[in-house]
């Protein structure tokens, strides 16, 4: 019996020595809270059609604290792009950190996003840009506060940008805002993001408010998400998927031009594979610019300016569809640490370096260089921007 007993005594700490694995931990926790079906390491939610990915960006215990950043992914098929949500926990336990961290993400982004389904407590979002019309339903209720008095009532962040909300929403069916706040001390961030893009314009509008926190002995966090449903289906003529595969084409070409024919060739090239002569102008004209934008190191604002004739329209970067899906190729094209001279070769061709030569001439530095946004031009009558 002693041997016995000792054995399992063994595997008792065999048992505790094992690493938490938080990944599994948290989709187990939110699937007992969601009802959904667990499969292949991600949860699926058949009403809905939500599929929900858990990845583990930060897993440390530090002064008996178990500490974690779990990255929520969530994805639907009427989505452009999937919602993307990191939540930073913190426990005596690692389980404790991983039930905080879900309790964060059911009342941060999943009560919006079940609202929506359920078409509860919208409000109505009227859209007018470039002669074109959108209505939308938004839904806002949930606020998640780090380091905020319980008896303090909660502020709906969405309503200090409710009048510029509208100035960034276009064509999709869906659309979400997440609003950051976070003050310590003297340090304040205000991120804005629209379909996981950064407005930097939209800080601003949260600066009176965040002025009145009192964060001199302890970290201080505000978030809200705020779901927009657009009430007619999607009518962009194209897909994701053709801008991706052109802008690659694309990429693979400019590092090659080397005269005019060339640059007419991949021109063409792009009108057939899109089979959109506007679509193909974006793609062309945007990636040297957006790329300049990612290497040059100067800042740039949320704008686009539609050239036509003497006179200039501005709008949104999040109003066109195609400029997002164009960033993510090049951070994806990035990432694979082409030659420097290849992603020159692109850059070269954007006005953006022009200007920014000149500036660098004048004395000034990239760094300190601030544009409002990014100028264009397509020469069809017939252009409208999805």
């Amino acid at each position: 019996m002693a041997l016995f007993k000792k054995k399992n005594q063994a595997n008792e700490n065999k048992e505790e020595k094992k690493e938490f694995d938080v990944k599994t931990a948290t989709l187990e926790e939110l699937n007992s809270k969601l009802n959904g079906h667990l499969y292949d390491g991600c949860i699926i939610m058949p009403r809905g059609g939500y599929t929900i990915d858990v990845n583990v960006g930060r897993n440390e215990e530090k002064d008996g604290v178990s500490i974690i950043q779990v990255i929520f992914i969530v994805r639907n098929d009427a989505f452009d792009e999937p919602i993307i949500e990191p939540i930073d926990s913190q426990g005596k336990t690692p389980q404790e950190a991983v039930n905080i961290a879900v309790q964060m993400f059911m009342g941060g982004l999943w009560h919006p996003l079940e609202q929506a389904d359920q078409k509860k407590n919208g409000l109505h979002v009227s859209i007018n840009y470039l002669m074109q019309h959108y209505d939308f339903d938004m839904y806002a209720q949930s606020i998640v506060r780090i380091g905020v008095e319980e008896n303090k009532t909660p502020t709906m962040l969405i309503n200090y940008i409710k009048a510029e909300i509208p100035k960034y929403l276009g064509s999709k069916k869906y659309y979400w805002v997440r609003i950051y706040l976070a003050k310590y001390k003297d340090k304040e961030t205000a991120e804005i993001r629209v379909n996981g893009s950064v407005c930097s314009e939209l800080g601003r509008y949260f600066k009176p408010y965040m002025d009145t926190w009192d964060a001199s002995e302890t970290f201080m966090c505000e978030k809200q998400y705020a779901i927009f449903v657009q009430r007619e289906d999607d009518k962009c003529p194209f897909t994701k998927e053709t801008v991706v595969n052109a802008a690659k084409t694309a990429i693979e070409k400019m590092v090659k031009i080397n005269s005019r024919e060339d640059y007419n060739d991949m021109a063409k090239t792009l009108e057939d594979m899109t089979g959109d002569k506007n679509l193909a102008a974006e793609i062309r004209i945007f990636i040297p610019e957006i790329l300049a934008k990612m290497t040059l190191g100067y800042q740039e604002g949320d704008s686009l300016f539609l050239l036509e004739d003497d006179s200039q329209i501005e709008f949104k970067k999040t109003q066109l569809r195609s400029y997002f899906y164009l960033q993510q190729v090049l951070i994806e094209y990035l990432s694979t640490r082409p030659p420097q001279e290849d992603v020159q070769r692109i850059v070269f061709n954007s006005v953006a370096f022009r200007e920014v030569k000149k500036a660098h001439d004048e004395g000034h530095e990239p760094k300190e260089l601030y544009v409002p946004g990014t100028s264009y031009k397509i020469g069809n009558g017939d252009y409208k921007v999805w």
